[in-house]
Order: structure tokens, then C-alpha cells, then sequence
């Protein structure tokens, strides 16, 4: 479960990375205080990785969500997530891109993209 505030950009991104990247495990992800939509550069610099996000919609996070879930990382929002137990719980500090140009938004999918690499190599997840 990636989770950030409004689940509109780097939680979405996350989630879409790690889907195209492996097939042994499932992402999803949500917000603590949800967008409308999914904000509109992230799903272009999405694309450019041949990732299509467009569909996705943002998610309210909920208890039950936290349950079924075996990982939680929060993208940056400690302050802002709600607290979620701390055995399934990592922090990863990925700068927020709303309201920024579009290399940045590159920048910040790149930086999430290392990190699930690294995620899934250490779990043995990577196709």
C-alpha cells in the first residue's frame, strides 16, 4: 500500500510503477484527504514510461485497507498520514510534485522508481 495525503501523484505513480514491474505481488494505494482526480502530469509522465494511470481513481484510506495489506509506505506524509502500525509501516521522504513543472514530476517518478527496484529486489519480486 503506497500511500500520500491526496493520493492524486506520488502514491498513484508508486502504485502504477510497481504493478508494471512485477506480477508476484499487488500494489494499491491511497490518501488520508483525497484529491478529485489523478493529477493530470502525473498521468503524462506516466505515460512516458508506457504506464497508464488514467484510470485510477483516488482512494480514501481506510482500517480495513491497513488490515489486508502486508507493507504500508507512506510517500513523504508522517505528519499528515494517519498512523499506521509501525511492523508494516516505511517511510520513503518523496518530495510532493503538486504544483510543480513537468521535470519535476519526471524527477519525483524516477526517485519512487528506485525505490520500488530496490523493494522488490529485496523481496525477490522483480520480473
Amino acid at each position: 500500500m503506497f500511500v500520500c495525503v491526496e493520493n492524486a501523484c506520488r502514491s498513484q505513480m508508486a502504485e502504477g510503477i510497481f504493478n508494471a514491474l512485477t506480477d508476484k505481488a499487488v500494489a494499491k494505494s491511497a490518501g488520508t484527504e483525497i484529491a478529485m482526480e489523478i493529477n493530470p502530469v502525473a498521468i503524462e509522465v506516466m505515460k512516458e514510461r508506457g504506464i497508464d494511470i488514467s484510470q485510477q481513481k483516488p482512494k480514501v484510506l481506510g482500517k480495513e485497507m491497513i488490515a489486508e495489506v502486508t507493507k504500508i509506505i507512506t510517500m513523504g506524509c508522517t505528519k499528515n498520514c494517519p498512523l499506521t502500525p509501525k511492523k508494516k509501516t516505511i517511510d520513503w521522504d518523496i518530495p510532493d510534485p503538486k504544483g510543480k513543472n513537468k521535470q519535476y514530476f519526471a524527477t519525483v517518478r524516477d526517485l519512487i522508481e528506485r525505490h520500488i527496484v530496490d523493494l522488490l529486489r529485496q523481496d525477490n519480486l522483480i520480473k
